[in-house]
């Protein structure tokens, strides 16, 4: 198979599992070198109060199957709350491949509480949107560095939602609405270099962790479908990780990749662009995911949707070039 990326560097912050884990290996099915960092190795087990420390995927396994994918992947232990441990990343990418081409970031902070304004302390409130917030900050700082001095690359940020509406608590909106304009900041500031930097937003993804909830694997997912919490939150229209990994991926390849600069993307609109599908060969059932949000809006995210009735006006992305046409 033609593999578009072959050649090219990237490195995926957040690689162990998850969104991170899908990214790294279809950047490798398509030919490229890929970094895979995270806190939970074999040789050193994740021990912080993250939620998913202990769990069993380790960046050791994701690096094995970006090679068997058809890239070359190579695990490095990396905490991004740590800045000397980030530095030490990017200079060992400096000095073994004199390049950086991708850098998607997928690091996770601590859950949302969703509790109301005045029910969460100001101080756990910055604890959280901090923890989220700066390792980004600090991540994309240093792999620009490494993108400016060749002229060319592209930063990928994980997000939820292609929009700037209220996300329906005050500290997690709050945090997402500063990784969607950390991915605004970055595109001024870094597109005259020549590095693009956009946000993309995935489905309703299978997990391992969501798999393990609902006692299936990949291979039986569909055994989940008959279970009331699954079909409410639109299990038969879910998405595995390599969907976002396959649009970043085609985001990577596009030559004209710089149209998109600052911009936010759904893994749907960017497959129907480019023309790529999950790992079972089909696209994810939108219709049946579409009919499980409308359905949860009345019912378990009737709080998230009453939290943003209060005001009379409502935040929007707007094109540059559609708005001066």
């Amino acid at each position: 198979m033609p593999r578009p990326l072959s050649g090219r560097v990237a490195v995926v912050a957040g690689a162990t599992r998850g969104a991170g884990r899908g990214i790294a290996r279809m950047l490798g099915e398509a030919g490229a070198t890929v970094y895979c960092t995270g806190r939970s190795s074999r040789v050193q087990p994740n021990r912080s109060s993250h939620t998913h420390a202990g769990r069993p995927e380790t960046i050791e396994e994701t690096a094995e199957m970006v090679t068997a994918d058809g890239g070359v992947g190579i695990p490095m232990r990396v905490d991004h709350t740590a800045e000397d441990q980030v530095v030490a990343l990017f200079e060992r990418v400096g000095r073994e491949q004199r390049r950086l081409d991708v850098l998607a970031m997928v690091m996770t902070g601590q859950p949302a509480s969703w509790k109301n304004f005045l029910d969460e302390t100001p101080a756990e409130g910055k604890t959280f949107v901090e923890g989220w917030i700066w390792p980004h900050v600090v991540t994309a700082w240093h792999g620009a560095k490494l993108m400016v001095q060749q002229g060319a690359g592209l930063i990928v940020g994980l997000v939820e939602q292609d929009n700037v509406g209220y996300h329906g608590a005050f500290y997690f909106d709050m945090m997402e609405t500063l990784l969607k304009r950390l991915v605004l900041g970055l595109a001024n500031d870094l597109g005259k270099a020549g590095v693009t930097t956009v946000a993309v937003a995935p489905g309703f993804m299978r997990t391992e962790a969501i798999l393990e909830g609902y006692s299936v694997s990949e291979a039986n997912w569909r055994d989940a479908l008959g279970n009331p919490q699954a079909a409410a939150m639109g299990w038969g229209g879910s998405e595995t990780p390599c969907f976002v990994g396959r649009a970043v991926a085609a985001l990577a390849a596009d030559a004209t990749i710089a149209r998109k600069n600052g911009g936010i993307y759904t893994t749907r609109a960017l497959s129907q662009e480019y023309g790529f599908h999950d790992s079972d060969g089909a696209r994810p059932d939108y219709a049946v995911l579409d009919a499980a949000m409308e359905q949860a809006k009345k019912t378990f995210l009737a709080q998230v949707v009453d939290a943003g009735r209060s005001t009379e006006v409502d935040w929007k992305l707007a094109s540059k070039v559609e708005a001066s046409s």
